[in-house]
């Protein structure tokens, strides 16, 4: 699969087409063409450019409006104003809209290396910052929180695998931190600037997961309007999360095997192959060797899936972690509601790290969300508030 930068040249001119796509070429860039306006922006918005070479005189929609369109609809590559009537007024205006350089005609090659090469520096820095400052959200929100051997074998398994593209099978109960195991997966892995897209699959009515899953396309079933990328699609570059993947249906397993062997996909209704390319992790609270032998589960699926086996544990079957998962969001919980962060007696944790956490670290969560809230200000959470609030019964 080419990975080289992408580069879309907008110009109503075939010869200066031509000519930057002999230039770009021949340094192995990746480059698509746009003879008016109108096109260009149909082509940026549906494909993702690292660099746009726009013209500014064309017909139909002038430069500046492309570039204004652009900026408008979140384009995150870097648009190069070009133009042969260029003055100083225009390239101080076409900076001012959110061009990244302005370049006058006659093109000069070393000119627009040097561009080319600055608009792809500039990028990575961006999506290096965007990386470190998702990576501190993720530090303080959802931080795989313990210190228990279970907890700790599962932090150096994700450490290990995240970076390759081994497709992994995360089980456990309802609320033990599945999908935790999941984005952490994603965040620590190559393809962390790519997007992280969920799916539930025991929420999605089964008529309807493999539109959610592949698409369709328009008229493809009656309320099917207008055609629709599914969440394969949608996923493209980054890590695609199947919940509860053992609620499938029979027809979405077999479609989704497919994919996973073939990496390539169909939307409901159409008949063109799409090359797909995502990294799978799948999740749930099932027995999936159980569901294969009662026939509501395909083995070849499992056996695609389950490449990479993490098992989370129950919160009861790691009690130890009960106090570091308290703190941590006591911490969370009190910076979301303003409160002074309070203190916890030896009684409370006693009484929080002993009970029956039948709905694991999700239950907990909303425990100490309510002891917080309930809490009077400038007090302890004590023994008193865990009997009074601290049963979800």
């Amino acid at each position: 699969m080419n990975t080289s930068p992408k580069i879309l040249i907008i110009d109503d001119e075939a010869p200066i087409r031509t000519s930057l796509r002999e230039i770009l070429e021949y340094e192995n860039f990746q480059v698509s063409e746009a003879e008016d306006g109108a096109e260009g922006v149909k082509l940026a918005t549906k494909f993702a450019f690292d660099v746009v070479f726009c013209d500014i005189k064309m017909p139909k929609m002038d430069g500046l409006e492309v570039l204004q369109v652009l900026v408008e609809n979140g384009f995150k590559g870097h648009v190069v104003m070009v133009s042969g009537h260029g003055t100083l007024e225009t390239a101080v205006q076409s900076i001012k809209q959110g061009a990244f350089d302005f370049i006058q005609k006659p093109l000069d090659l070393n000119r627009i290396l040097l561009t080319v090469r600055h608009a792809l520096d500039q990028g990575k820095l961006e999506k290096e910052t965007e990386r470190l400052s998702r990576q501190i959200h993720t530090e303080k929100s959802t931080a795989i929180v313990g210190d228990s051997k279970q907890i700790q074998s599962i932090v150096e398994m994700i450490c290990t695998v995240a970076p390759s593209d081994a497709r992994v099978l995360v089980t456990g109960e309802n609320g033990t931190g599945k999908e935790l195991v999941a984005r952490q997966l994603h965040e620590l892995s190559t393809r962390h600037d790519g997007p992280f897209i969920e799916v539930n699959c025991a929420a999605i009515p089964s008529e309807l997961i493999e539109s959610e899953l592949f698409g369709h396309e328009k008229g493809a079933f009656t309320s099917a309007v207008k055609q629709r990328k599914g969440k394969f699609e949608q996923a493209e570059g980054g890590t695609l999360f199947l919940d509860e993947i053992g609620d499938m249906s029979p027809s979405a397993q077999a479609k989704v095997l497919r994919a996973l062997q073939e990496n390539r996909i169909s939307r409901v209704g159409g008949e063109k192959e799409i090359e797909i390319n995502v990294r799978v992790v799948a999740a749930t609270n099932k027995d999936l060797r159980k569901e294969i032998e009662a026939g509501n589960f395909r083995e070849d699926l499992f056996h695609r899936l389950a490449v990479i086996p993490i098992h989370v544990p129950a919160l009861n079957d790691r009690r130890d972690d009960i106090p570091l998962l308290v703190d941590h969001f006591l911490r969370l919980i009190c910076d979301q509601h303003g409160k002074v962060l309070l203190g916890v007696t030896q009684e409370a944790m006693d009484m929080l790290t002993s009970a029956n956490w039948t709905g694991n670290i999700r239950e907990l969560r909303n425990v100490v969300e309510r002891l917080v809230i309930l809490t009077p200000k400038g007090s302890e959470i004590d023994g008193k508030l865990v009997d009074r609030f601290g049963s979800l019964s």
